[in-house]
C-alpha cells in the first residue's frame, strides 16, 4: 500500500477547489439506479474507452490503477461469465508491460528498461521492473530534489511494483497460465533486489521508497512503512501459486527475499491512521487468512497483529472527521482503500464461520473480526458517497478520475482483487519449494 514518506505527505494536504463535471450531473439518475455490478461495469468500459484500451485513443497507462484494473475485469468475468473482460485483463497486461516496460518517449534511452533485447523483453517484460507511469520524466542524477515536483515525476515505486505482482499472480490464478506467474515472480526478485539494502552485519535490511527508471538509484530514500509487509505476503502469496502450477516450478523461487522480509518484518509496528494504509492493512490480513488455508506458513501470530494495528488505526480513523468533509477537502481513492479493507473484513468473517475453516478454533480472532465488523457501516458510508454523481463534480475527483473510478469499481465489486482463488492442481505449500 502506498504508506507516504514524511517528505511527500504534504503533497496530499492541498486543498483542491470545486469544479463542476457536466458528464457526472447528467446521468445522476441513472447512475443511482444501477446495481453494483452494473456501475462497475459501467466504470471499467468507461476506463477502457478512456485509456486506449478498448479504443483508438492515445494509450495511458498508470501502474498503480492498471493493477486495480485487471483485478476488476477478472472479476466482471467471474460474475456476467463474459469472457471479453478476461481479454480486457490480458490486454491490459499486455499493454503495461509494452508500456510501463519501456522507456518513455521522451528519454533518450529506448527498448526495455530491463535492457534486453526486443525478443527477450518480450519473454520477460517485467525484469527490470515497471515505470510508475508520473507525467513527468525523472529527476536527472545533477537536479535538486523538489518534495512537490517529486510526486509528479516518474522512477519506480516499490509498492506499485507489489500491486502489479497481485495482479499478476490472480491472472495466473484464473487462466492457469504459467508466463503470468514467471513474469509475477521476475518482478518480485527484481524488485528485492533493487529496493532493499543491508543496514549492518547480520541485520534485517531496509527498503527505498522510489526508484530511478533503470532501478540504479534512489529518488526517495525513506521506507513506506508497510513495503516489507507488503513484499512479505506476496512473495509467500507468489511461492504458493507457483507450487500449485501443474508444471514443474520455472523462474525464481523468491526464497531469498521471503526470508529477507521475513527479517524486516518481525516485531514490526504496522499502527497507521491513514485510511489507504488501514485498507492494505485489512487486505493484507485477508490474504494472510487465505494463504494459510492453503498452506502458507507465516509468521506466528501475523495475522493478528495487523488486525490489532487496524483495529487501533480505525478508531482513530473514525474519530478523526474526516469522512465529514465535504467532497472537495477529501481524496476518494484513499478512503475507497479502507472500503476495500472493510470488505476483506466480511470475508473474513465469512471464512471464519465456514465449518472447514482451519482457523476458526482461534479465540482472539474471533474477538478481533467482531470489533472490525463494527466498523462496516463506513464501508458502506464511502462506497455511497462517492458512488453518488454529485461528490463527482469537483477537481478531487476529475483530478485523480482514472484512480477514483478504478478504486470505486474495485469497492462495488470487490472479489476479483481480493479473492485468492485456488488453482485446480495443489502440489505442496510454498514452504516445500525445491531449491
Amino acid at each position: 500500500m502506498p504508506a507516504l514518506p514524511p517528505l511527500l505527505t504534504c503533497a496530499l494536504c492541498v486543498l483542491l477547489t470545486s469544479s463542476v463535471s457536466t458528464a457526472a450531473s447528467s446521468t445522476g439518475d441513472q447512475v443511482l439506479n444501477k446495481t453494483p455490478t452494473q456501475l462497475a461495469m459501467q466504470l471499467m468500459n468507461s476506463f477502457a474507452e478512456r485509456t486506449g484500451l478498448s479504443s483508438t485513443q492515445p494509450v495511458k497507462r498508470y501502474l498503480w490503477t492498471d493493477a486495480f484494473a485487471v483485478c476488476n475485469y477478472l472479476g466482471l468475468a467471474r460474475i456476467t461469465s463474459d469472457q471479453a473482460y478476461t481479454e480486457l485483463a490480458l490486454k491490459l497486461v499486455d499493454q503495461v508491460h509494452h508500456n510501463l516496460g519501456k522507456h518513455r518517449d521522451d528519454d533518450p534511452r529506448s527498448g526495455w528498461i530491463s535492457g534486453l533485447n526486443d525478443a527477450e523483453g518480450d519473454r520477460h517484460p517485467t525484469l527490470g521492473g515497471l515505470r510508475i507511469g508520473k507525467p513527468l520524466a525523472e529527476r536527472a542524477p545533477d537536479e535538486d530534489f523538489d518534495e512537490h515536483l517529486e510526486w509528479e515525476r516518474d522512477g519506480q515505486y516499490f509498492h506499485y511494483l507489489d500491486k502489479w505482482m497481485h495482479a499478476l499472480d490472480l491472472v495466473t490464478r484464473a487462466t492457469s497460465q504459467s508466463r503470468y506467474s514467471i513474469w509475477s515472480r521476475e518482478l518480485a526478485a527484481t524488485a528485492y533486489a533493487a529496493f532493499s539494502y543491508p543496514t549492518h552485519e547480520d541485520g534485517p535490511r531496509r527498503m527505498m521508497w522510489k526508484m530511478s527508471i533503470d532501478l540504479s538509484r534512489a529518488l526517495v530514500p525513506s521506507m513506506g512503512k508497510h513495503d516489507p509487509l507488503d513484499g512479505y505476503i506476496t512473495s509467500l502469496q507468489l511461492a504458493t501459486t507457483a507450487a500449485a502450477l501443474p508444471e514443474p516450478v520455472i523462474g525464481p523461487k523468491l526464497d531469498h527475499a521471503i526470508a529477507g522480509y521475513a527479517a524486516m518484518v518481525l516485531g514490526g509496528d504496522w499502527l497507521t491512521d491513514d485510511p489507504l494504509g488501514l485498507g492494505g492493512l485489512l487486505v493484507d490480513a485477508y490474504r494472510v487468512q487465505q494463504l494459510q488455508i492453503q498452506g502458507a506458513r507465516f509468521q506466528p501470530e501475523l495475522l493478528e497483529a495487523l488486525l490489532e494495528a487496524a483495529i487501533e488505526g480505525l478508531h482513530f480513523y473514525k474519530n478523526s472527521g474526516e469522512l465529514q468533509q465535504p467532497p472537495q477537502y477529501r481524496l476518494a481513492f484513499r478512503e475507497l482503500g479502507l472500503a476495500i479493507g472493510l470488505h476483506a473484513v466480511e470475508r473474513m468473517q465469512a471464512l471464519i464461520d465456514s465449518d472447514d475453516n482451519v482457523l476458526a478454533v482461534n479465540p482472539r480472532l474471533h474477538a478481533q473480526l467482531g470489533t472490525l465488523m463494527q466498523y462496516a457501516p463506513l464501508r458502506e458510508h464511502i462506497d455511497n458517497f462517492w458512488s453518488h454523481p454529485e461528490h463527482q463534480q469537483g477537481s478531487s475527483w476529475s483530478e485523480h478520475r482514472d484512480i477514483n473510478e478504478v478504486m470505486l469499481a474495485t469497492s462495488l465489486i470487490p472479489d476479483g482483487c481480493l479473492d485468492l482463488q485456488t488453482l485446480a492442481t495443489v502440489n505442496k505449500p510454498a514452504e516445500a519449494l525445491d531449491h
